[in-house]
């Protein structure tokens, strides 16, 4: 029997890193800077391919930030890498903000389509006219969640950089393997 290596993530918990990765980065890529203005010139969302791949790829990440929830409660123990306290507080931390951020993103783009009557289009024609749980709900009118979604999209990207520059840090000056243990 394969003795599982102690220093590297399963590679379920690799997928769901580098695919979530690379969708976030997509996603942000095809997040449509003008969508208040193109809403306000009566201009159809679903007739943008911008904005379907970009919902599309949204519930993706959602999807699989749940699916990856669930497999972290399951999977075999992660790697135990050796670093000071306050690098492993701070990776705690950043691993953290980015978790809220993977759910928080999406969220916060139904409540600013809920809250604006802007229709949900997804990719092969899947349509949401509608979200009136979200319009007739008390957090609608609670902020412009169209500027929140914005602002969370800048942060995580931001913050993913941050952590991938952490990681590289790790890798070129520390040598502890932290960034092979996640390496496909």
């Amino acid at each position: 029997m394969k003795q599982k290596n102690l220093d590297q993530y399963d590679k379920l918990s690799k997928a769901f890193h580098w695919i979530t990765a690379i969708i976030v980065v997509i996603a942000f890529v095809l997040g449509p800077e003008d969508f208040g203005r193109l809403l306000d010139d009566g201009i159809d969302p679903g007739t943008r391919n911008d904005i379907i791949w970009h919902e599309s790829l949204g519930i993706a990440v959602f999807t699989l930030t749940f699916l990856r929830l669930v497999w972290v409660a399951v999977r075999p123990d992660a790697p135990r890498l050796q670093m000071t306290a306050w690098m492993h507080l701070l990776s705690r931390l950043m691993h953290f903000v980015l978790w809220v951020l993977l759910f928080a993103l999406p969220l916060t783009a139904l409540l600013a389509l809920g809250s604006e009557s802007t229709p949900l289009t997804l990719l092969g024609g899947f349509r949401i006219n509608e979200l009136p749980f979200i319009a007739n709900s008390n957090l609608s009118g609670l902020a412009d969640w169209g500027e929140v979604h914005k602002f969370l999209g800048d942060v995580i990207m931001w913050s993913a950089g941050i952590h991938a520059l952490a990681a590289m840090y790790h890798h070129i000056k520390l040598k502890d393997g932290v960034l092979t243990s996640m390496l496909p």
